[in-house]
């Protein structure tokens, strides 16, 4: 079978760990039964091709939890168009691929909330997870390892403008700088910042989403970590961005821009060669409303 899972933008500035967003950037995993591991990229990108790989545990992950055998063997082949380590989801498309083709596989014993559960305990958080498989905006909490999770329709008028450098940054590294504990003062500033992120880009309001997008948890840490990211924000806000973050982990810079701005990323594209930007190319996105799905079988 063929299975398509679309790139994810988490946090979305204010929403750290909670709000993400399903894009139309895809990832292709072919899936089938084997007797022995056969696992290749169809593209230049390279993959694990040992048992390591996201995929086949993900998919080993569901067969346990079915009560099954884990596969020895599975023949998996990758089209990889989500750039790995640039906080655009590329470990939840594998996640999501693994646990949708061994569903599929086993007859479809799990549902999408079941797979989300284990997305989750995969992952280690919702925030990429959730909208790869569900698709759309979502805002998820997990209580005693179940995720409860929204799905909400993102006005029509927005897409979203991607800043993808040649650079990477480890999930592992951009966590690693945060702190262990912020004060109430910035909790609360998130929190309510966060909740109208999700109200504004449900509704359409364009005119305060700058003020929505406002961090104190994540993003100052952060920023040290990516090259070029301040002239990033300050080039993204100078050609109409209405609300920039870095998304996910980093270092992807996210821009929400108007449907109607046609050009801007042809303006932006020449902007960042005119301005010695050249680690830097820029894609506009739309919101991805299926999440993952098996697209042949």
């Amino acid at each position: 079978m063929k299975i398509k899972v679309p790139a994810t933008s988490a946090n979305i500035g204010s929403g750290f760990d909670a709000l993400g967003i399903a894009l139309t950037m895809y990832n292709e995993i072919e899936i089938e039964e084997s007797d022995v591991l056969d696992i290749a990229t169809l593209d230049a990108v390279q993959v694990p091709t040992t048992a390591d790989n996201l995929i086949f545990q993900s998919a080993c992950r569901l067969y346990l939890e079915c009560g099954k055998p884990a596969p020895k063997g599975m023949k998996i082949r990758q089209s990889n168009a989500v750039p790995m380590a640039r906080g655009l989801g590329s470990s939840s498309t594998c996640v999501a691929a693994g646990l949708l083709g061994a569903n599929e596989l086993l007859g479809n014993p799990l549902s999408k909330d079941d797979l989300v559960n284990i997305a989750c305990s995969i992952e280690g958080h919702p925030d990429n997870t959730t909208p790869a498989l569900l698709g759309g905006l979502t805002a998820a909490a997990v209580e005693d390892n179940k995720v409860y999770a929204v799905t909400l329709h993102v006005a029509d008028k927005f897409r979203f403008a991607a800043f993808i450098p040649s650079f990477e940054l480890k999930t592992s590294v951009a966590r690693g700088v945060l702190p262990q504990s912020v004060s109430r003062q910035d909790a609360v500033y998130n929190l309510s910042r966060s909740a109208l992120m999700a109200g504004f880009l449900a509704t359409g309001n364009t005119e305060n989403l700058h003020i929505a997008v406002q961090d104190k948890l994540h993003q100052p840490y952060r920023l040290g970590l990516i090259p070029g990211a301040d002239e990033i924000f300050d080039l993204s806000y100078e050609y109409g961005s209405l609300a920039t973050y870095i998304s996910g982990a980093g270092p992807t810079i996210m821009a929400i821009i108007r449907r109607r701005d046609e050009k801007f990323e042809s303006v932006i594209s020449e902007q960042l060669v005119q301005r010695g930007l050249t680690d830097w190319h820029v894609t506009v996105l739309d919101v991805d409303s299926r999440g993952a799905y098996i697209s042949a079988r």
